[in-house]
């Protein structure tokens, strides 16, 4: 387990203050903001730890209110909406500097027999060891940059292998640009059985690519002077029990862009083909002159 995966599953490990009430903390880096995917994980994490072992998460709507301040530590109410047979449901609140930065619903149910289908099919992409990783793809894009070379080098908590074009590949070359974006990821170490973890580490990960999806389908990329982006609300889905530190292919797509909204949708497939995760996420584009006014 490197470095990063470390420190990640210890920002997951919230102190307790009080009954319903959890602390949260941030990366010791110099970033503007709370990475969304952290806070939606952290709040999971929180209502999960007031809902018995024998209840899985099967859906999270959530949105995201104000930008994160990694500085300071986040504080995760969560309310007890409903503690039924078959379904629970809690609401949890991030809080900092005395204000609401993010509120996520979760229902939580017990394992049941039921009818049983699945009319989607896995897109057939290249095998994920057949791919370069996020790092090496991004050599090539920052060339002898100094400075972005020293960030590469960092180990990451997640390897994603892109099959499809980077934001930045595409930017430079009008060809690579689509509004689809399939990308494998897994969490590469042997993780604790505990299926409350995998789903918050997909929740973690879901966060990464569904702006860059929006992004990909205009030949946009972060960096960009005229480029501002941010994730307005998320939904996710869980369908079936899975393992993030096995290989899931997500694959994402933008129907929709307009009014300095996008909407990008996403399933996550095991190796076998088996839809296990559901996506749907609103984010902010503004660009050029739409910055300038902000």
């Amino acid at each position: 387990m490197n470095s990063a995966l470390k420190e990640l599953l210890g920002l997951l490990d919230l102190e307790q203050i009080e009954l319903d009430i959890f602390r949260g903390r941030s990366p010791e880096e110099r970033i503007q903001r709370v990475f969304g995917g952290q806070v939606a994980a952290q709040a999971l994490v929180a209502a999960g730890r007031t809902v018995p072992s024998d209840r899985m998460v099967h859906s999270l709507h959530a949105y995201f209110i104000r930008p994160g301040d990694p500085a300071i530590p986040i504080v995760y109410n969560v309310e007890r909406i409903r503690d039924g047979r078959s379904f629970t449901t809690r609401r949890v609140v991030a809080v900092q500097h005395g204000k609401a930065i993010f509120t996520m619903s979760v229902s939580f149910h017990i394992l049941e027999e039921g009818v049983s289908h699945q009319a989607v099919t896995m897109p057939r992409v290249p095998a994920p060891e057949t791919l370069p990783t996020f790092q090496e793809r991004m050599v090539n894009v920052v060339g002898d940059d100094p400075a972005w070379r020293d960030h590469l080098s960092r180990p990451r908590p997640v390897d994603a292998r892109y099959v499809n074009a980077l934001t930045w590949e595409a930017q430079k070359d009008p060809s690579l640009i689509s509004a689809e974006n399939h990308v494998w990821f897994r969490y590469d170490a042997d993780l604790p059985d505990d299926p409350l973890l995998h789903v918050v580490l997909a929740a973690y990960a879901s966060d990464f690519t569904l702006v860059d999806t929006v992004l990909l389908a205009h030949g946009l990329a972060w960096g960009s002077s005229n480029v501002r982006g941010a994730s307005l609300d998320h939904a996710m889905w869980f369908h079936r029990p899975f393992r993030a530190d096995d290989w899931l292919l997500y694959a994402q797509e933008s129907p929709w862009s307009g009014g300095a909204r996008g909407l990008a949708r996403g399933e996550m497939f095991t190796p076998s083909g088996d839809l296990v995760v559901s996506v749907v996420q609103e984010c902010m584009i503004r660009v050029s002159e739409d910055v300038m006014k902000s």
